[in-house]
């Protein structure tokens, strides 16, 4: 497959493209976290329960992994220029709807739509930093692009935080109007159009049966916990519509002539690697953003300025690794800076294993700084790894194949967190409410002061008390599970194989140990 378009111009304009593109990247990497801190806020506005307020997470990201694998079809079709416009265009659009929803069905909609546009912007991003650089390069390029698509999510707590204590919840969805239009004109004046000379056949049936796997399995995860899960029928029919759309799905790669995802893409062991790992990160890096500001506002009792603040060394540890691992990618093993990166991410949960309620902030700074630097050792060598190995032609392809699997990991990630912490909630605290009893003499410690059992209030007291110690437990599991997920990860580097430094420029080339 040939590409029509020269390119000359984008080696020209090489700095000015690299600048929108990334700003677009931060853009749409932020809005899947920026709203994580106004939740609380949210919730309160649009008066949802607490979980019916994560699907304003979960909408934006199952969204996302519908569109993402149609990025490399549209962008052989229309041009990869047309559909980078009508997705930052579409995606600002949809930002200010939100900015301006009046009820929890209006958000989650708009929401729907905002992951619907700005779903092409990552992968698209990435296929044209590697387009625009050569070979030599491709590891600063990579640098930059994840600097963007990882920084993002980290400094969304921050800025959203400070937001929503001075203006309003609705603008950590209103910004993105300038942003989106500055980019917008950006691609307009540098980036040149692109588009496949020899156009593939759509494979809808592989299509229709992702999305309906997808869908299936994420509807099941979100509804799961309010419906009682398995003793729901509504429960039992999103898995079997899952079950089916994905072995469909599944079929349709190993038997049609022209699937919808390319079988020389699954078939290169560093792509398939690197994904399986990336649906992984999407877990742990997601998740626990997602776990986190709600237990700093609702546990802790942090302003919620405050909770964004605590989290800013998490972004300083990935500007720091992701920047140095640029220069380094060229002169040490991948493989090692992988492991680096596991050990720094197992470091931050253990850490958040030890969480309690008389806690003070250094654990909470201290955590999210090592996991930063776990995103930086991990997002820049899998990247490049990734995309080592693979034909330039399915560059556009893979890297919505990469984005889309990170996506179902981190909307999956989310779901499943949230759910178990809802059933560790109830399941602690009805195991310390049994500890309760006239013969523990703890619980007659509380018989007298303000949690003394024959008032009211004290009733009330000893209750919420209860329940926040209960809570604290619920998150610790979560903490821990992720922790255990880390570890299951390392064997997966052994998968790997080493991009080639053969030169003494540090080039790097697709050739493979």
């Amino acid at each position: 497959m040939t590409l029509s378009g020269n390119g000359k111009g984008d080696d020209a304009n090489r700095l000015a493209i690299t600048s929108v593109v990334m700003l677009a990247t931060f853009m749409a990497a932020l809005d899947g976290t920026i709203a994580n801190v106004a939740l609380p806020h949210i919730q309160g506005s649009v008066q949802a329960s607490a979980d019916q307020i994560t699907w304003v997470l979960t909408s934006y990201i199952v969204a996302a992994a519908i569109m993402t694998p149609l990025t490399g079809f549209l962008a052989d079709k229309l041009g990869r220029k047309v559909v980078f416009m009508v997705s930052i265009l579409g995606f600002t659009v949809a930002s200010v709807l939100c900015g301006i929803a009046t009820s929890l069905v209006e958000i989650v909609a708009f929401r729907l739509l905002q992951g619907l546009f700005g779903a092409a912007l990552i992968p698209l991003s990435q296929a044209i930093l590697l387009d625009i650089n050569p070979p030599e390069k491709h590891g600063q390029a990579m640098a930059i692009w994840s600097a963007g698509a990882v920084v993002g999510p980290i400094i969304g707590p921050v800025l959203g935080g400070w937001l929503t204590e001075n203006l309003s919840w609705r603008w950590v969805f209103l910004i993105n109007l300038p942003v989106g239009l500055l980019t917008a004109f950006g691609l307009f004046l540098f980036l040149s159009e692109k588009r496949a000379a020899e156009q593939r056949k759509f494979d809808f049936l592989g299509y229709a049966s992702l999305i309906a796997g997808i869908g299936g399995i994420q509807m099941m995860l979100d509804r799961g916990p309010g419906q009682d899960w398995f003793k729901s029928m509504e429960i039992w029919t999103y898995l079997i519509i899952g079950v089916i759309g994905l072995w469909v799905f599944v079929v349709q790669i190993a038997t049609a002539k022209r699937p919808f995802v390319n079988k020389g893409l699954l078939a290169d062991v560093n792509f398939s690697t690197a994904c399986l790992f990336g649906f992984f990160t999407g877990v742990l890096l997601f998740s626990s953003l997602a776990l986190l500001p709600s237990m700093m506002q609702n546990l802790m009792g942090y302003p919620v300025a405050f909770s964004g603040w605590v989290s800013m060394p998490r972004g300083i540890g990935s500007f720091i690794t992701m920047f140095a691992v640029g220069q380094l990618i060229t002169r040490i093993n991948v493989k090692v800076i992988l492991s680096l990166g596991l050990f720094s991410s197992g470091f931050s949960l253990w850490l958040m294993t030890h969480f309690s309620l008389n806690m003070d902030t250094h654990l909470l700074i201290l955590s999210g700084f090592f996991q930063g630097v776990s995103m930086g050792l991990v997002f820049v060598p899998l990247s490049i790894i990734a995309f080592s190995t693979i034909n330039p032609k399915y560059r556009t392809e893979g890297a919505g194949l990469f984005t889309l699997i990170r996506n179902i990991g981190s909307s999956v990630g989310i779901s499943v967190m949230q759910a178990r912490l809802v059933s560790g909630l109830e399941a602690h605290r009805t195991a310390l409410a049994a500890h309760a009893r006239p013969d523990n003499p703890i619980y007659q410690a509380y018989l007298t002061g303000p949690f003394s059992l024959d008032m009211p209030a004290g009733l009330a007291a000893f209750g919420a008390m209860v329940n926040r110690q209960a809570s604290m437990l619920a998150y610790i599991d979560d903490f821990q599970l992720m922790l255990i997920m880390t570890l299951l990860c390392c064997p997966l580097i052994l998968l790997m194989r080493t991009p080639k430094r053969v030169a003494k420029d540090d080039t790097i080339h697709a050739a493979v140990d």
